[in-house]
């Protein structure tokens, strides 16, 4: 038995056909089990992303700094980055996979979607060029330094990585934030 507050705010309604539940886009229509699988790649994939960043800026990044000189901070750092990337890469597709195939698959399309669906659509958007720039800017140019042992430059660029982190971190959290309360927004 659904309580009335579940059915006002749209979190249990009543069966669909066959005992299935209803879609986010259409009451009368069995609830699609593609909506939960896309659910869940979705926050996993946010997940990685956003909690590396957390781990990195407030994990690893001072016990690296307490550790280890510059040269092998760096080493370190390069090393990480580039496993870390590729996943982030990675969850960057299956987070706009995820997040279009829910929007026009249940949701009825962007006509049709919450406003904070187009919030995180924007804020992801943004997020996935400043990790571009990142990825093509000062990862290619902190690769080079390492390479070359040219450690200030690394430092450097270093520097600007944790910057432009540091802003995709923040943007993560509130665009996570959205994504938890955004159904339940006037």
């Amino acid at each position: 038995m659904q309580t009335a507050l579940a059915q006002r705010l749209g979190i249990l309604r009543e069966p669909g056909p066959a005992g299935g539940f209803p879609s986010l886009k259409d009451p009368g229509k069995p609830y699609a089990a593609g909506m939960s699988l896309w659910i869940i790649l979705h926050i996993l994939a946010a997940t990685l992303w956003v909690g590396g960043m957390l781990f990195a800026h407030f994990a690893l990044r001072p016990s690296l700094a307490e550790q280890l000189e510059p040269p092998q901070r760096l080493r370190v750092w390069h090393a990480v980055l580039c496993r870390f990337f590729w996943r982030v890469w990675a969850s960057v597709l299956v987070l706009h996979a995820s997040g279009y195939a829910m929007m026009f698959g249940e949701m009825g399309g962007m006509a049709e979607s919450p406003v904070h669906v187009h919030v995180m659509l924007g804020i992801g958007w943004v997020m996935t060029a400043i990790f571009a720039h990142i990825t093509f800017g000062p990862f290619a140019r902190l690769k080079k330094a390492v390479a070359a042992q040219d450690w200030p430059a690394g430092g450097a660029q270093m520097a600007q990585i944790r910057l432009w982190v540091t802003i995709n971190m923040v943007l993560g959290i509130i665009e996570m934030a959205i994504g938890a309360s955004g159904r339940f927004w006037a």
